[in-house]
Order: structure tokens, then sequence, then C-alpha cells
């Protein structure tokens, strides 16, 4: 889990913690059908295992017995479908090949018939991911106590994952898990798989992964909860806003290392300020009042300790859906929100940032800057444009890790340094052009510095952790002359560049090396690609979905070395769009969590080694 502490500050926070939630994405996740081969190999037990037509095998429970004390490599053979009492059809997908090894991959299979949830709960691609959450939750929940078994059921947020998925033509349910098969040494310990396998198993498909077993209200509860998030997020463009905080909301988190909502007589909810109060009419919870963020440029002001980290927080998390009971359920951004920081050392590939850096000393071209050593000043100035490459509509910048001489340049010091000896244009000059010329939004959180004022659309201030609109009383102050003069007049825009997908080869030995090591880094192929300043990313099992998702865009071709980088993402996001997580477990049959673009990108740009074409 990442530690908050590592760039947020957060001085003026009431409460730290993780931020994520889920996106949306078309169909939702399918999943396996119950009865298909699927493409995998079945393996093979003792000679003359009983089979059925359909590629089911039975008799799991006496072929595990004849495998006590066997080799612990005999549980290879077991690899195929087999059919339970009850109907449900259990899978393993991938054995261990010693006890020291990764665990078994296994999946059960509950047919529509014996799941048995109305078509009303799955009838589109929402409900199904927030109908497979929570199942997944109920099936964590059912295995808590077996050390053996593991279900990624996710934190706060509620992604697509590869857990659990509900079928979209059926409804029937697949969850997908961890199994560490039992041994004793390096020899089968049958009673004990026979038991897991068998028993455990079978009565966590009876008990969490039916209609019949769960709390209606509940499930329904939380689905709704779900498609209202999604609904309020796809009417902001039509309010003219990139954000909305619902009246009501819980902002805080408990800890750095617990995203649950902080608790206790000190906690301030969230109430709009009357001149940005909208209301907005959603399917289930009705009109509801909140601060709607207009789209421009807006500025979240006040002293330390009073919330304004917390609040831009919230908008950075506002791109996932949330848990009932999280207190963020209603605080959302719109989908192409990307948070930006600075980042030293980072790798940076053929960006042009010469709206933010020119005429280096050392002559260096900076419409085509390559570096491996980034400073914070040009790590943020590439990281800016290559989310605008990507799509991005909104920016999100908290001063606190930002590069303070990227985002401003007060008359003192242009006055001290003339501009021909400053390769650095700061933000300040060209955040109005973004949103004019490009229609690019952003929401800045500033403390000391008072020229955004003159900038600012809006201005929020933060007090006791109660916003207030002080726009016109910042207008008022910013026309005092500061002595201060621009010096840009407008952002030009982006390059689009077109990656070699011979820089982006996964394989190490002849096999894919697709691993996540928390929410910081990804090892992809012979890559370390670190990820510590893409905040966004809500789950360490989406840091695994990135790495697959890049293996997707090379495999399919949408990489191909005449494509830009947003005409592969474009290209991946339709193929998500289908169905993301069957998609992504093309790749590899393993527990990840769906990317979005934007995260994907960044990946990609923080690959050591990619090459990087221009068009």
């Amino acid at each position: 889990m990442r530690e908050r502490s590592r760039g947020h500050g957060g001085s003026d926070r009431q409460g730290a913690g993780r931020h994520g939630g889920g996106r949306p994405y078309g169909r939702g996740a399918s999943g396996s059908r119950p009865y298909g081969d699927g493409g995998r190999g079945h393996g093979g037990g003792r000679e003359g295992a009983p089979r059925r037509a359909s590629g089911l095998r039975r008799g799991l429970a006496e072929e595990l017995r004849g495998l006590e004390g066997a080799q612990y490599g005999r549980y290879k053979g077991l690899v195929g479908r087999w059919e339970l009492p009850g109907g449900t059809v259990l899978e393993l997908v991938r054995a261990q090949s010693d006890p020291y090894a990764p665990p078994a991959r296994v999946a059960l299979h509950v047919p529509a018939g014996q799941a048995g949830f109305p078509e009303e709960l799955w009838s589109t691609a929402t409900r199904r991911r927030a109908l497979a959450s929570y199942l997944a939750r109920q099936a964590a929940g059912a295995v808590r106590g077996e050390r053996a078994l593991r279900v990624d059921a996710g934190g706060q947020e509620v992604l697509a994952r590869s857990s659990c998925s509900v079928d979209a033509a059926d409804g029937g349910v697949t969850l997908r898990l961890g199994a560490a098969l039992p041994g004793r040494g390096r020899r089968i310990d049958a009673r004990e798989a026979e038991r897991l396998l068998c028993q455990v198993l079978p009565r966590t498909a009876e008990r969490a992964l039916r209609h019949d077993a769960s709390d209606a209200e509940e499930v329904r509860r939380f689905i709704e909860t779900v498609e209202d998030s999604v609904a309020l997020r796809e009417a902001l463009p039509g309010l003219g806003l990139v954000g909305f905080v619902a009246d009501g909301a819980v902002l805080p988190r408990r800890s750095g290392v617990d995203d649950r909502p902080a608790t206790g007589s000190g906690i301030v909810r969230f109430e709009s300020p009357e001149e940005l109060r909208v209301e907005v009419e959603l399917p289930h919870a009705g009109r509801v009042p909140g601060m709607g963020v207009p789209e421009g440029v807006n500025l979240v002001v006040g002293g330390g300790f009073h919330g304004k980290s917390t609040l831009l927080r919230a908008l950075e998390s506002g791109i996932w859906d949330h848990v009932p009971g999280d207190g963020r359920e209603l605080v959302v951004s719109r989908s192409e929100t990307v948070k930006l920081r600075a980042e030293d050392g980072r790798h940076v590939e053929r960006v042009d940032v010469h709206a933010f850096v020119d005429h280096l000393p050392d002559g260096s071209d900076t419409t085509d800057f390559s570096t491996e050593n980034a400073s914070g000043s040009t790590s943020q100035a590439a990281s800016l444009c290559e989310a605008v490459e990507a799509g991005a509509r909104v920016l999100l910048i908290d001063e606190d890790t930002a590069a303070t001489n990227l985002m401003i340049r007060d008359a003192r010091m242009q006055t001290l340094v003339a501009k021909d000896r400053e390769p650095l244009t700061p933000l300040v000059d060209t955040i109005r052009s973004l949103h004019r010329d490009h229609g690019v939004s952003s929401v800045l959180v500033m403390g000391g510095s008072g020229d955004y004022l003159e900038v600012a659309d809006r201005v929020v201030m933060l007090d006791a952790y109660r916003p207030s609109d002080v726009t016109a009383r910042a207008h008022e102050i910013a026309a005092v002359p500061t002595g201060r003069r621009a010096e840009a007049e407008a952002f030009p825009g982006v390059v689009a560049r077109v990656p070699d997908p011979a820089s982006l080869d996964a394989e190490v030995r002849g096999r894919p090396r697709i691993r996540a090591r928390g929410e910081d880094v990804l090892s992809f192929g012979d890559h370390e690609v670190d990820l510590r300043a893409v905040e966004q990313i809500a789950d360490p099992r989406q840091v695994t979905g990135i790495g697959l998702a890049l293996e997707l865009m090379v495999r399919r071709g949408h990489l191909d070395g005449r494509r830009t980088l947003a005409e592969a993402l474009d290209l991946l996001d339709e193929e998500l769009a289908e169905d993301a997580t069957a998609a992504l477990l093309t790749v590899r049959d393993e527990d990840f969590a769906a990317p979005r673009r934007f995260e994907t990108a960044a990946a990609v740009n923080r690959v050591r080694g990619l090459r990087m074409l221009r068009r």
C-alpha cells in the first residue's frame, strides 16, 4: 500500500488516505461461460477419469484421494473443469509447480439458473460491474479464515476486476481466486485439498454467489449507489462542470494507510457555498444538491490544515465509483481528469516542452526533449504535455507537490533575473490558454502564490474545512498591480508521438513478465516502471492491469510503429469498452483491475528504454 506522505504534503488535511473508485467500461466483464472450453486445456488426471461430452469432468474428490502422498507436481494433472454437486463448475486454471510457487489459479462458475440473480440487477454494464464487485466482497468474507484461499475484493473503489464477473448474456457468475494447493513438504496433502476444493469452495458459491443467499436490499443499494455515481459523472459536461461534491459528503480519510471515511465528532461534512451550489437529478438518490466545479481555471485557497488538499484529493478520486458508506459516493470528476506533480529523476522521451522550457544553456532542443533524469520543473512540464496528448481535459495540481519554479515567477524575481536568462515559463502564464484554446480546465490548490488570483475564473476558500466562494474579493485584490509581467501569450499545444513497439517488450527468456510491486512499481519485461507519481492509481491490482493493457496493445498491433500513442489508446478504449475483464484475461488469468487510458499512458511514458518517433 502506498504511503500518502510520499508527496501530497497535506498540512491542511483533516485526514489522509488512498484514493480511488471504479470506472465503467462499456458492457462490463462477462467472464467465461460456465460450460465452454474457454480455449484452455483440461489436462488429465488418472487414465480413464470420467469426462462429459461438454468437457466437464466428474469425480474430483475421488481423483484427489488417489493422489495422496504423490509428488506435488501431479496437481497439474487436475487442470481443467470439474462438475461439483449443486451445478457449480470448478476450474483449475493453473496449478502450482511446487508448494513454494505462487498460488494456483481457480475459478468457480455458477450457472445462471443456480446464481438466480434477476435480470434487472445485471442488465447494463454498470450494474454488472457493481454486482460483481459486491459478490467478490461477499466471497472474500466467506473464505475469511482460510489462509490458502485469496479473493481480490478491493477497497473503497468499485472497479472492473478479474476476480468476479457477471455474464452479460444470462447473468451467470464467475469467481476467480488464488489457492495455495495443500502439501506436506513436496507431497500432495489430498485430504486438505479435498476439503478446500470440494467442500469450502462449493460452500462459498452457495453462500456468496447466489441471489437467494444474498441480502436483496443490500445488493440493490450497492448497485444503485454505483449507478448514481456513473449518472452524475456523465451529467457533468452538459452542466458545464468538471466536478461535483455533494452536500453531506465526508472527504477526509482515516489515515494514510486506511482509505475508509474518517470518524469522530470533529469531522466536518461538506456543504457547498451558495454561489456554487447546483442540484442534479439522479436515478435513485433523486435531486442532490452540492458544489459544482465549473469549467475553466479554479483555485482552492486557504490556510494550512484547513482542508485544501483533502478537497483536491476527493476530486482526484472522483474518477472512480465508491462503495456505499464511503462518504464520497457522490463526489465525482470527469473521467478525463489527471492529477499532475513534479517527479525528480523520471525518464522523458521526445516530448515538446518548449511552452514551459526554452533556450537551455546547453542548447538542447526543447521542442524534442529527452532526458533520463528530469528535474522537478521539466518532469512536471513533460507530464502536463503527456497528459494533454493522451486526452486529458481536466488537470489537478497541488502546490505542495508541484515544482515552484514551473508554477510561478514573481515580479521581484523577474526584476532580478532577466527573462533571456531564465529558460522556464511559469504555468500561471499559460493556464488560461490551456482552457481557452484547448478546452483543458484546471483545479489548483494554492496557499502561497497570489499571482494565480489574476488568472482564476473561480476562487474557493477553505476555512476550517468549510468552503466559501471568494472570487469577487480575489479579483479585487488581483486588480492592484504588482509589476509582474506575463512571460507567454498562449499554450501552443502538444506534438503527437509514435511509440516503437519493439521498445515495449514484456518477454524475459521467452516468457512475458508482468508483475506489480504494490502501487509503486510495474515489472514489465526487463523494465522496472516507477509509478509512484501516478497518483490516481487506486489499487495495486490496477498496476497489474496497466501491464496487461500495455501487452495487449502490443499483441493486438494497436502500437504498430505508425499510430500515435493517443490513437493506440483510442483502440485500447474500444477493446476495453467491449469487455474490460475478458479482454485483459486474454493476456493472462491473474488478479487485476482494469486501468484508465491515462494511467496506461503514464506507464508507457515512464518505461526507461522507450523509443518514440515523431510525426
